[in-house]
């Protein structure tokens, strides 16, 4: 299959993902009933992101062009896909970035996200018979020709233990921080809560900490965040909260909330579930000073990433700054 062919595939899928099919709407409701974190809006919201966002023909052809692929790979190698599972269809970008690249994708699903891709893989070898033998999915990935991982920094280790001796790209944690001037208009603030409260906070684009000035007055934000109170009636979101909240109790530590968030001055960018960090800094340039200790996946601010557009990616947003086409095109 060239080129043009696969671009013409991938944007008949996203027409597919954005329909009403018999099977893709039983998969939905599959991927929602296995896991409780995958509400149904968030399962469309992340389908609607990868169809407008990726699946577009003019953006396909723009994006691919900057790596001067040929319209036929010469030599292409078997690429093993370690997909993470905390978003719905997370790792759908490195199985584009693979298959764009003419390279055959081997994919190891997580055992949080298995109801969607054998629809949508299904949905490719009807259209395409050729894609039974370039695509598959399978529980163990051995002996392939290279391999892209996604996980913790824990499990980082192990796959470059069992990956290092091949060519690898091997992701580690990452998060998301805000960047408040205290200048912030309310929808500026109502879009930071999508930032923050959208996939439940569990995504590395979501925003887990904010960085604000000294004497920031922290009563808007949290009337802004309400905006997501009912996840306070999220049963595994609720007892996320409670247990956080039973803590700070317990330890005397100072929080903030507003009944579905937990604000606590923290200088991680990592934070739990139902729980937002916050640091002071004194003046910009401790600011920047404050957001360069961390390897970041996004930055929300103003000259930054859009309030409201974190959870947004692009095409070339690649997950932890490493271009996953450049690795491809090296094999």
């Amino acid at each position: 299959m060239d080129l043009e062919n696969r671009i013409r595939l991938l944007v008949e899928l996203g027409q597919f993902m954005q329909s009403g099919d018999a099977a893709w709407t039983t998969a939905k409701t599959r991927a929602f009933q296995h896991n409780p974190w995958f509400l149904p809006d968030f399962i469309d919201l992340a389908l609607r992101n990868i169809a407008d966002s990726f699946l577009q023909q003019d953006l396909l052809e723009k994006w691919i062009r900057d790596y001067n692929f040929p319209p036929q790979n010469p030599a292409p190698k078997k690429v093993g896909i370690v997909m993470a599972g905390n978003i719905p269809l997370v790792g759908f970008h490195d199985f584009l970035c693979c298959f764009l690249s003419g390279h055959s994708p081997f994919l190891k699903l997580s055992s949080k996200d298995t109801s969607l891709f054998p629809v949508i893989l299904e949905f490719l070898k009807a259209k395409n018979p050729a894609i039974e033998s370039m695509v598959q999915v399978s529980p163990m990935l051995r002996g392939l020709d290279a391999y892209i991982a996604t996980g913790s920094n824990n499990s980082a280790r192990y796959f470059e233990y069992y990956f290092g001796k091949y060519p690898s790209l091997i992701r580690h944690n990452r998060t998301s921080i805000g960047l408040l001037d205290g200048n912030e208009t309310t929808d500026e603030l109502v879009k930071l809560a999508d930032d923050v409260f959208l996939f439940f906070g569990l995504g590395c684009r979501s925003v887990t900490q904010v960085l604000v000035p000294e004497q920031y007055d922290f009563i808007p934000l949290l009337q802004a965040f309400r905006k997501y109170h009912w996840m306070a009636e999220h049963n595994k979101y609720k007892n996320n909260y409670d247990y956080r909240l039973s803590l700070a109790i317990l330890n005397k530590q100072h929080y903030m909330s507003n009944e579905c968030l937990l604000l606590m001055e923290n200088a991680s960018p990592f934070s739990p579930i139902s729980v937002l960090h916050y640091s002071f800094y004194r003046d910009w340039a401790s600011a920047m000073q404050t957001k360069e200790k961390h390897d970041l996946q996004c930055v929300v601010g103003r000259n930054y990433e859009q309030f409201g557009n974190s959870q947004c990616p692009k095409l070339g947003d690649y997950a932890d700054g490493e271009d996953t086409m450049l690795f491809l095109q090296g094999l």
